[in-house]
């Protein structure tokens, strides 16, 4: 028999925002000794993708390593693969910023490692695929892409004859699709090394030709425990050693994927539905409906779960996370809003060079702060912050020189319409479907969005009563608490007199009146150099003013016919970086850190996503004021 091809694949990546020290450690721990291994070793070809932000750490800190890839890549050791730069999930982009992205990634290669560098083939993050992306690829000059077998199954195309090269279209544009094997995702590096050449033997001894592994480089070092067992514990000296001793043998040879396209024949045509890997369409699901596959499945059992029954059992896709989790999806479309923006600034007669605020919006396109599971960075706020930063420069330089405006659009795509303000300093979202709440509050001068703050919300993992590192009879663990409302700024109640604190801090309450989903009626006024939004409802007006300087301040007036005379009037305002806050008449202040409770590789982790500040005036004053103001610096009068 001829030997079996092995194209085996790594992907590293950080993403835009993240902390040096931690794309540090990973370099060092992992994807450094790994590739060094390797080529020591000889396990060569192989192919290797390295996400932009990575790219761009390694060239400012790390420019050795970042060379040695670059000689491997010259030497014919690896293959270099494609992807959005910014490693945004292509599918949730228009289609030319998806042209655009690949594109750019070509060009950075060719910059970093010389213009002969050649890159054909595509890791597509997250392996999120729409079936348009094909003729989008193919325009950004893509042969390739690699996606998971699941990506098959659930078209009910059997495992047997997924170990090939298969083709899809769309528009008349032709697209190679390589599906990674699951079964050796999970092998390596968790299992022995033995079980990956028994599995390679089998397939070979099946008569197939082609065996497909890509995943992340974070397997090998950079994962809780991987470093012991990969380095420490001789796992990669073992299995350099098998498959060394398989290629010598003539039984295992390893290819790039150019190779194995080559060489190996098509499985045939394939038209890929919406999908992408079997735990990401399950976190994608609300916990209710998570915990009804998770029924569904155990119903099934193992067997049939290992079958091709397993395909057509799916969750949700990724772009239902725009659903789950409010504050992704304005994060999602203020890009789209941005992107759209530059385009047309882009194509006035004269328009300025807008190359830099093009830059911040590829890279708030990343994906990561978009979505969550157990990975994912949509819980961390530095991730999220790192998304608006770029955002807010993107539109302080679209709006250079503009005055204080607002356009009324549905900005959220959700069938309702918000209000935009902005101008050359601040830029703001009011909801008056969601009683007039700010949905966003960005001064461009500090590229803040201090209304970037996570709801705290239910997720199915907060329903596992046992944790790992408990014993039977302990107690488990305590529920985090809930919030009844998306926090934003300015969501206003009406609250029972002898509320404690320690109640409303842990969303133990039921305010006597709430206008945080309420409807209002608005109308928008214009003034020098300010902008009022007026908005009423049943009980309450609101007055929204921001100043040209990009100041806001809040006015109320409230009617209390038929609640109790102890109750009292609370609008809560959720910040996700310090503001002085000022009150008329003088209010007793509630104050607390919204702290949420998420499933990381590492376990569960608290995290504080920023601060709640409640003013509360009794409900016979019928009028109150709030002022946020940029905190004056050490020494200001």
């Amino acid at each position: 028999m001829e030997p079996i091809r092995f194209a085996f694949g790594v992907h590293d990546h950080q993403p835009v925002g993240n902390f040096d020290h931690v794309i540090e450690q990973h370099v060092r721990e992992a994807y450094r000794p790994f590739l060094e291994r390797l080529a020591e070793r000889g396990f060569v070809p192989i192919t290797l993708h390295v996400s932009g932000p990575l790219l761009e750490w390694l060239e400012a800190h790390d420019r050795p390593f970042l060379d040695f890839v670059g000689r491997l890549a010259a030497d014919g050791k690896i293959e270099l693969l494609l992807s959005g730069y910014d490693e945004p999930i292509l599918a949730s982009l228009p289609r030319a910023d998806r042209v655009e992205q690949v594109v750019r990634m070509r060009e950075e290669l060719r910059r970093l490692f010389g213009p002969g560098t050649v890159a054909e083939g595509l890791w597509l993050t997250e392996r999120v695929w729409e079936p348009d992306l094909a003729a989008d690829l193919a325009e950004a000059g893509v042969r390739y892409c690699l996606v998971d077998d699941r990506h098959f199954l659930v078209s009910a195309i059997a495992k047997e004859r997924l170990h090939a090269p298969w083709w899809t279209e769309a528009d008349g544009r032709k697209l190679a699709l390589f599906p990674i094997d699951e079964r050796l995702r999970y092998l390596v590096p968790f299992k022995p090394p033995a079980q990956v050449l028994g599995y390679l033997e089998h397939l070979r001894a099946a008569g197939h030709r082609l065996a497909v592994l890509a995943d992340d480089g974070e397997k090998y070092g950079g994962w809780p425990g991987t470093r012991a067992w990969v380095y420490e514990r001789g796992w990669l000296t073992e299995f350099l050693d098998v498959m060394l001793g398989a290629v010598g043998r003539g039984e295992v040879r390893l290819v790039t994927f150019s190779g194995a396209l080559a060489e190996v024949t098509s499985g045939g045509l394939a038209y890929v539905p919406a999908v992408s890997y079997r735990e990401m369409e399950k976190w994608a699901l609300p916990p209710e409906a998570v915990a009804r596959l998770e029924g569904l499945e155990r119903e099934m059992g193992e067997h049939r779960l290992a079958g091709p029954d397993a395909g057509l059992v799916r969750g949700a896709h990724w772009r239902n996370f725009l659903v789950r989790y409010p504050e992704s999806n304005r994060m999602h479309k203020k890009m789209l809003a941005l992107s759209a923006l530059h385009r047309a600034r882009a194509r006035l007669p004269g328009a300025p060079d807008l190359a830099a605020a093009r830059r911040a919006i590829g890279r708030a396109q990343c994906n990561d702060a978009y979505w969550h599971g157990v990975f994912g960075g949509l819980y961390l706020p530095h991730l999220r912050s790192a998304i608006w930063q770029n955002l807010a420069l993107a539109e302080r330089l679209l709006r250079s020189g503009e005055l204080l405006a607002a356009d009324v659009v549905d900005v959220d795509y959700d069938g309702h319409d918000e209000i935009w303000v902005h101008s050359s300093a601040v830029a703001a979202v009011i909801a008056p479907a969601r009683g007039g709440a700010v949905e966003e509050y960005t001064r461009f001068a500090s590229l803040t969005n201090y209304a970037n703050v996570l709801t705290r919300r239910h997720e199915a993992y907060h329903d596992e009563k046992l944790q790992p590192h408990q014993h039977a009879g302990e107690l488990p663990h305590e529920t985090p608490p809930y919030d009844a409302d998306d926090r934003a700024l300015f969501v206003d109640r009406v609250l029972v007199g002898d509320l404690t604190r320690e109640a409303y801090t842990a969303g133990r309450y039921a305010p006597l009146r709430s206008w945080a989903r309420a409807p209002m009626r608005y109308r928008i006024e214009t003034s020098a150099g300010a902008l009022d939004v007026v908005l009423e409802g049943e009980g309450l007006q609101k007055r929204i003013h921001i100043a040209a300087d990009g100041q806001l301040a809040v006015s109320y007036r409230w009617e209390g016919a038929g609640l109790p005379g102890d109750a009292r009037f609370a609008p809560e305002i959720s910040l996700a970086a310090a503001l002085d806050l000022g009150t008329e008449p003088p209010a007793e202040l509630w104050h607390f850190p919204i702290e949420t409770v998420a499933k990381s590789e590492r376990g569960l982790e608290r995290t504080v996503q920023g601060e709640s500040f409640t003013p509360l005036w009794p409900l016979a004053a019928g009028e109150g004021r709030v002022t946020l103001s940029l905190p004056q610096s050490p020494g200001a009068q």
